[in-house]
């Protein structure tokens, strides 16, 4: 096993793509009754709710659920204007949030906007500095910074969250540079697919039980003594939830449409091991879950939105 202690399951689920403040609310609601443990908001410039305001509509709904973002394009906001927005919304969440950020993928939305899609080297640095600009704001003193990409000078941010040092940070991927941040800063650490070069696509071959055990070698190589404080998060990715009795037949269809669109061929049994694959039984995916704790660590689940795995959440959640 990867860590020293078991830790106990953690749920997140997806706000989704609602665009009213009732509509919400009562998914909220319905997260919360059900056991997941954060409801988050993605971050794209498509149709769907800003992150800030709607994570604000979810605190003031709920008593219990935890706020977070999955994730913020850390290159859309400047990070002490940010700092000040999530500040604000740990305070009146009452110490509920969790931030997720990251160094931005997806090149369409940076072309819409006129913003450079600068290489991901760049990125990767950029989003560093920006979490040395969010800790450094959340601080009880006033700070300066000077990095390559931002300059602060006696900031004292305000307000100060309330859970400190910091609300935890959520930072994932799929490659070294970003990983290693995440291991070095992250108090979750996300464990995400890589993207094929010139797409949005995941790479199928990033997906598997050996690729993710890499990643974890970076990540503790990154974090040293700290490793064993880290919690790691995975989530279903190239294809959606699937619950089903007959999980390989199910596999052996998404084997096919992966090889017909990337090139690349997994097997089913590489398919149904995979951290990013969620196909199976309701009793198949408990015991994947358990599988992924015992055997990687994994004990931050993403299951979709907060009605695709009630079941599951309902047997895990808290054990």
């Amino acid at each position: 096993m990867t860590q020293g202690a078991v830790r106990p399951f953690r749920f997140l689920a997806e706000a989704g793509s609602v665009t009213g403040g009732k509509a919400l609310a009562e998914t909220a609601r319905r997260a919360e009754a059900a056991g997941i443990d954060v409801l988050v908001v993605t971050d794209h410039l498509i149709n769907q709710l800003a992150p800030i305001p709607a994570m604000a509509i979810i605190a003031a709904a709920t008593d219990r659920l935890r706020i977070g973002t999955f994730v913020l394009n850390n290159d859309l906001r400047h990070p002490a204007v940010l700092a000040q927005d999530l500040a604000s919304l740990d305070v009146l969440s009452n110490g509920r949030l969790e931030i997720g950020i990251g160094a931005g993928w997806n090149a369409p939305e940076y072309h819409a906007i006129g913003l450079p899609f600068e290489p991901v080297g760049t990125r990767v640095a950029r989003l560093g500095e920006a979490i040395a600009v969010l800790k450094g704001s959340f601080g009880r003193r006033p700070f300066s910074f000077a990095g390559a990409h931002y300059v602060i000078t006696d900031l004292d941010a305000r307000p100060k969250p309330i859970q400190r040092p910091h609300p935890p940070f959520f930072i994932g991927g799929g490659g070294r540079r970003l990983l290693t941040l995440a291991g070095r800063e992250g108090d979750i650490v996300g464990l995400a697919p890589r993207i094929l070069a010139g797409t949005t696509r995941a790479d199928p071959r990033s997906i598997t039980i050996a690729a993710t055990q890499e990643k974890l070698d970076w990540v503790r190589e990154a974090a040293g003594e700290r490793f064993d404080q880290l919690e790691l998060n995975a989530y279903p990715s190239v294809s959606p939830i699937i619950v089903t009795d007959h999980a390989r037949r199910a596999a052996s269809r998404l084997a096919r449409r992966l090889a017909t669109r990337t090139g690349f061929e997994l097997s089913v049994d590489e398919l149904l091991d995979s951290p990013h694959i969620f196909i199976g039984s309701v009793d198949q995916l408990v015991e994947k879950f358990l599988s992924l704790r015992e055997g990687l660590g994994i004990s931050s689940i993403m299951v979709g939105t907060p009605d695709d795995l009630p079941t599951v959440v309902e047997r895990l959640a808290g054990s």
